[in-house]
């Protein structure tokens, strides 16, 4: 509100109200044209693919059993750190920022750095090297490793955000620690977590293509193969759908943060 004579109200800049109306509108059309994007990129590539005169090599890497297994394999990774990434940081996140604990969550705030920042072929290397095995699992454990930083450190944000005066009027109330916790703080601190838990969403899908390495499976399984054999068709199919899916995975983050959250901060 500007300055203004006794009595009499003055709307907020023009400016001021726009920008929330703008920042809605473009979140609303990214929603609708992305997964356009999604669709037309997979549709199209297949189509590129399939109209062509392929080799036998290539009609058994990109038949579409093979596509839906690889891809099939792709989300089940997907699905299992995302799991076990919010398993782990939400709870750890929610520890981390009562009074006893507030002490600890820069030591595992910069344990879960070295996740975000060591390169994720590496940290799948060593746990092969260090289980000597391979499987779903050993590809799993290294991308949890690479993908815990962004919901931990949001959980905490979440919290510290919260305002103080709610939490003492929850306690004025006869609220009870967990009941603030459950009624008041985590509600709010929601928000945080889904934006979080997107960035991972996006983080697991990108490094999961690095999973064939240990006999996960996965869209990188047809990366690999067309560039081991120099087969552009099978490349671009593999390169293209990691592209969608990764595409896909963010819109459903947006789409979470967009309507799970509070309805009052929404």
């Amino acid at each position: 509100m500007t300055n203004s004579p006794p009595g009499q109200a003055v709307a907020d800049p023009p400016a001021a109200v726009a920008a929330p109306a703008t920042q809605r509108r473009a979140e609303l059309l990214r929603l609708l044209v992305q997964p356009v994007l999604v669709i037309v990129l997979t549709v199209g590539v297949l189509v590129w693919a399939f109209r062509r005169d392929l080799t036998a090599t290539q009609q058994a890497s990109i038949s579409v059993r093979n596509l839906a297994e690889v891809t099939w394999q792709h989300v089940l990774i997907t699905a299992a750190v995302v799991l076990i990434v919010v398993a782990l940081a939400v709870p750890l996140g929610t520890l981390l920022t009562r009074a006893r604990f507030r002490g600890l969550a820069p030591v595992f705030v910069g344990i879960a750095n070295i996740g975000a920042s060591a390169p994720a072929i590496g940290l799948i290397v060593l746990c092969y090297l260090v289980t000597r095995t391979t499987g779903f699992w050993v590809g799993v454990a290294p991308i949890v490793f690479c993908s815990v930083l962004p919901v931990l450190r949001n959980t905490i944000l979440g919290y510290q955000q919260v305002d103080p005066a709610l939490i003492d009027a929850g306690r004025g109330q006869g609220m009870s620690s967990a009941l603030v916790l459950r009624r008041i703080e985590f509600p709010l601190a929601v928000p945080y977590i889904l934006a979080g838990l997107r960035t991972s969403l996006v983080l697991a899908v990108g490094t999961a293509t690095l999973s064939f390495m240990v006999s996960a499976g996965g869209l990188g399984i047809l990366i690999d193969t067309g560039y081991k054999l120099r087969d552009t068709v099978t490349l671009t199919v593999g390169a293209v759908l990691a592209v969608a899916l990764a595409l896909l995975v963010d819109w459903l983050g947006a789409l979470a943060e967009q309507y799970l959250g509070p309805r009052g901060l929404r």
